[in-house]
């Protein structure tokens, strides 16, 4: 019984190498923008609520940047072995 990779439908199995590269990237920068998002507003709710001045660069450095390197990282894994997996498959 041979199963598809689907997410929300769309058959991400039987994506090319070029576009595993870019859903990967995509994946990534979508996922700094939001762990950059929500630590601006944490920090901006930490420092409206104990009269703190942490600096907002740290969203970024701690925050965003990690987790797009680990989720960009995890995606081109998780897709690039679909991608063997169907290519290397077939033989």
């Amino acid at each position: 019984m041979e199963t598809r990779a689907t997410f929300f439908g769309a058959p991400i199995g039987e994506l090319g190498w070029f576009a595993s590269l870019l859903m990967g990237a995509a994946v990534g920068f979508a996922a700094f923008f939001l762990a950059t998002f929500l630590g601006i507003v944490g920090i901006m709710f930490y420092n409206t609520a104990f009269h703190a001045t942490v600096n907002y660069a740290l969203s970024y450095l701690r925050g965003g940047l990690v987790a797009g390197f680990v989720t960009l990282i995890a995606a081109w894994g998780y897709l690039g072995r679909l991608w063997v997996k169907r290519v290397w498959g077939k033989r």
